[in-house]
């Protein structure tokens, strides 16, 4: 009698199969990265250089919230400009008015000049409390994004009119903002910034302290947003952006879920404008229009929106090829800038992060089509 033996089906690797890998990537991508902004980084380069990186790792910031809005909700936020800067004036009307009082002023310098002579607004007063001041660069950002985001969503409207709307706050903000000489600086905006709780920013070694503080907060968020991509929120994000009307179905309400999504990035937006504030020591409509805004995105884009650290490289990359490039190509740059835009969007949709993902399926394309020859 002849027993016929199965072949055993080949085993199919799942992710349930490999827990060492997917536990322990996370934390050493932590790892590295630590060791790259605390360690490599200050020892590696100069103070002015360190300083540019500090005001690229707000940048970044900025990239880790589009990730979570864009990447996950397909939520094209173009106007994140609008967010970085409250929370940007909102810290420097604090650091104003303290240097204001270090030098015995009631008033600062701009206001001198260019003020009514009636005395300081009374929205600037409550600046002038640091605890407030702090809790206004993430609070106030996140409260116009809650309300903005309950009337739109609410509405259904998404895709590139959500995109206009989004640019149409970023311009107004700006435009309001250059109207406002006596009280936000106009054109200007808030510049000569000394001092930072106390420490003067004219001392390198404050200056490094702030950058450790960028770094740090920068690290922090990138925990906070993965968590949150991991959890069931974010698979439901995921569900709402490839079938919000399914969703709707299954009795979640789309609204709701893209909201948080805009208000946690639009937190996270502020909290960079607040840290950009000391890093740089100006705040101005320039850095808060249109133009800004997009680059937020294009930064996210190139690295690829979808992966986290993909939208955070390549938020540092293009924010360093601008002020590379500017300074060769100054009439070019912003065509440059378009281009990558472009070039993200159409040829590689997951950003650079992507790249080794669609080389391997054209490989495997290419192999399987081989075979069948």
């Amino acid at each position: 009698m002849t027993t016929t033996t199965t072949p055993a089906a080949p085993s199919v690797e799942t992710p349930r199969s490999r827990p060492p890998l997917e536990r322990f990537r996370a934390p050493a991508g932590f790892l590295i990265g630590a060791v790259l902004l605390f360690g490599v980084a200050p020892l590696a380069l100069t103070d002015f250089r360190l300083n540019l990186l500090a005001k690229y790792l707000c940048y970044a910031i900025v990239a880790v919230g589009v990730s979570l809005a864009w990447g996950r909700g397909g939520l094209m936020v173009l106007g994140q400009g609008v967010f970085f800067g409250l929370g940007g004036y909102a810290m420097a009307m604090h650091l104003k008015l303290a240097d204001a009082a270090a030098t015995g002023e009631t008033l600062p310098d701009f206001m001198q000049l260019y003020g009514s002579g009636d005395g300081l607004p009374w929205w600037w007063k409550p600046f002038a409390n640091p605890a407030f001041a702090l809790a206004m660069t993430v609070l106030l950002p996140m409260a116009v994004a809650a309300v903005l985001g309950f009337f739109v969503f609410r509405r259904r409207v998404k895709g590139a009119y959500f995109a206009i709307l989004s640019q149409a706050l970023a311009a107004a903000l700006s435009i309001w903002l250059i109207g406002q000489q006596a009280t936000t600086g106009g054109t200007n905006g808030l510049t000569d910034i000394q001092g930072f709780f106390g420490y003067t920013l004219d001392d390198p070694v404050n200056l490094r302290m702030v950058y450790f503080i960028i770094a740090a907060v920068l690290l922090l968020l990138m925990v906070l947003a993965r968590q949150l991509f991991v959890s069931r929120y974010g698979e439901l994000l995921v569900a709402v952006r490839d079938s919000e009307e399914r969703v709707r179905f299954l009795g979640y309400n789309p609204a709701n879920v893209k909201l948080v999504a805009y208000v946690v990035a639009a937190g996270m937006a502020g909290l960079a404008g607040a840290l950009f504030v000391p890093a740089v020591g100006i705040i101005s409509p320039a850095l808060i229009g249109i133009v800004p805004s997009i680059g937020f995105v294009i930064g996210a884009a190139v690295g690829g929106r979808a992966s986290l650290v993909g939208a955070v490289l390549g938020a540092i990359a293009v924010a360093w090829a601008q002020s590379e490039l500017s300074d060769a190509f100054p009439a070019a740059w912003t065509y440059l800038q378009g281009l990558l835009f472009v070039l993200a969007v159409g040829f590689l949709p997951g950003g650079l992060a992507s790249l080794g993902v669609v080389l391997r399926r054209r490989r495997a394309t290419t192999r399987t089509t081989g075979e069948t020859a």
